[in-house]
């Protein structure tokens, strides 16, 4: 499974949870399964058509999704994903 680290400003929707472990595919169907486990989140991360917020960066270890394939990257069983707002 994958792991999400969260940063502080949004722990106090996950009930103060740092890490979230998904099985997601990809960074996508990760976020996507966060916000299932959290609903909370889901305003925070994605938009009205379900997409990751222009304003959110997210990081495949150090590395900018941006520069990989974006929402649509891979992952793999132990990637751990960093979100950025």
């Amino acid at each position: 499974m994958s792991k999400i680290i969260i940063p502080t400003p949004l722990r106090k929707f996950t009930g103060s949870a740092s890490t979230v472990e998904t099985g997601g595919a990809t960074v996508k169907d990760a976020i996507v399964e966060l916000t299932d486990i959290h609903p909370d989140l889901k305003q925070h991360l994605l938009d009205s058509d379900g997409n990751i917020r222009s304003f959110i960066r997210i990081f495949l270890g150090d590395t900018d999704i941006l520069t990989l394939e974006s929402e649509q990257t891979a992952l793999a069983e132990d990637s751990v994903l960093s979100i950025v707002p």
